[in-house]
């Protein structure tokens, strides 16, 4: 035992030299980074993508080293509070309503203000006047896990937080295992599940800075995974749980239609084929799992409340847009005022033509096929969004691991800059830098689909 760990140590002596740096710039992150320090947050993390690259290049045939990395990297979180977002606070906040059997989706967290105990303050002042005067948008699955991590954590906010990143570290886990298993039963590199595990993007927003995104995607590939096996029940109550974690898996129903309609022939004679019926029931157990779900909390109070809480992201909210901001450009010019609630109509209807028309036009025949018509479909969405916080890169950086596909890794890398518009002096966002980002990554994007030849050269794409 002891040889086979001095040649191991003798033999990978870089890769650990990379892993002690690693942790050395993730405790930074976690423990000694204000958010308004832009070039310390930019420059530790360029620093952490280059190191996690590396490590996937030298030891991609060492699953179980790359495993157990990318878990010892979470636990540098474990008892950090989240520097990056507040919105851990709003969580906490809903759960407790949850255990005193209070409906959160019927108040806004301001409405209590003269009866708060000390802890119920700090969660007010923490999330910040714009959660406290709103509705949760959070759905139920997600509204669940908030409790359970409140009951854990008692009157203690950093209980709390430590039994959510439990519960996200979890669900990273299991990504990876399905993940892993997916992309051997479609013949591509296993490895290649690293792209999104050991990602420091998705170490940094999900398990330090608490975004449920990564428990939504545990429950969304394992849908797929199960869809691949044919095993079409089981898929659809979990793509309803996912979407009962975040409504964003609601997108991809639309673009079943092929798959099942006109799916290859399955490599198990005896499993049937799937059909335009089984796409219908498909779709009825997928509704009724999210039905269910909200159950407890429906009535037409909660039905205006959670409408008025979802259309704020679309006709309000602005954070890091793409193709919106030169909508909202062109509109000040011809009009002389923002026209978000005109665009924030719009956009959404564009996204459900382009959904459409993945859906009837593009041969979803196959698993892969689907994925990467997936990865199209949230794209789009994204790029004609309003609101674009870097946690939402999640998705088609997940979705991009088990295509040709590579601009949601640069994504990953180039979202990060949206963080200089948090300064000392208060929110400002900077321009040139968000058009450096997509222009670089919508580039990309293009190229991939019109010329992928001309990138087959670059480290991403071997």
């Amino acid at each position: 035992m002891k040889s086979k760990m001095q040649d191991f140590l003798k033999n990978h002596k870089f890769s650990i030299l990379l892993f002690i740096t690693a942790i050395a710039f993730y405790w930074s992150f976690a423990y000694d980074l204000n958010r308004a320090d832009f070039i310390k947050l930019i420059s530790l993390y360029t620093g952490l993508f280059f190191i996690s690259f590396k490590l996937i290049q030298l030891e991609k045939n060492n699953f179980w080293f790359l495993a157990g990395v990318a878990v010892l990297f979470r636990l540098v979180f474990i008892v950090a509070m989240p520097g990056l977002s507040q919105d851990f606070y709003r969580f906490i906040w809903d759960g407790q309503l949850v255990l005193d059997g209070i409906n959160p989706y019927l108040s806004v967290p301001n409405d209590f203000s003269p009866t708060l105990d000390l802890t119920q303050q700090k969660l007010i002042k923490g999330m910040g006047s714009l959660s406290a005067g709103n509705f949760t948008s959070y759905p139920p699955v997600n509204q669940l896990l908030f409790a359970i991590s409140a009951f854990i954590g008692g009157k203690s906010i950093l209980g709390s937080v430590i039994a959510m990143r439990f519960f996200i570290i979890l669900a990273d886990l299991g990504t990876l295992y399905f993940g892993r298993k997916l992309l051997l039963k479609l013949k591509l590199p296993g490895h290649q599940i690293f792209w999104f595990i050991l990602n420091p993007f998705i170490i940094i927003e999900l398990t330090g800075n608490l975004h449920f995104e990564g428990v939504m995607l545990f429950f969304l590939i394992c849908s797929i995974y199960l869809l691949h096996q044919k095993k079409w029940i089981w898929s659809a109550i979990l793509l309803g749980i996912s979407v009962s974690v975040k409504l964003l898996p609601l997108l991809f129903l639309p673009l079943l239609w092929n798959y099942f309609v006109k799916n290859r022939k399955t490599e198990n004679p005896d499993v049937p084929r799937l059909n335009f019926k089984k796409l219908l029931g498909y779709y009825f157990i997928v509704g009724l799992t999210v039905l269910a779900s909200f159950l407890p909390f429906i009535s037409s109070e909660f039905i205006s409340n959670f409408s008025a809480s979802i259309a704020l992201w679309f006709q309000k909210f602005e954070f890091n847009a793409s193709i919106y901001y030169i909508i909202r450009w062109i509109g000040f010019q011809l009009k002389g005022y923002n026209v978000i609630a005109t665009a924030g109509m719009l956009l959404p209807l564009l996204v459900i033509i382009i959904l459409t028309g993945l859906a009837v036009f593009r041969k979803n025949n196959s698993t892969q096929k689907l994925i990467y018509t997936m990865l199209l479909g949230v794209s789009a969405y994204f790029f004609l969004a309003t609101t674009v916080h870097p946690w939402y890169i999640a998705t088609p950086l997940l979705l991009s691991v088990f295509t040709r596909f590579r601009f949601a890794l640069v994504w990953s890398f180039l979202v990060m800059l949206s963080y200089s518009a948090y300064t000392v002096n208060g929110f400002q966002e900077i321009y040139w830098l968000i058009a450096v980002e997509y222009v670089l990554v919508i580039g990309i994007f293009l190229l991939e689909i019109f010329k992928p030849k001309l990138l087959t050269r670059l480290p991403y794409y071997k």
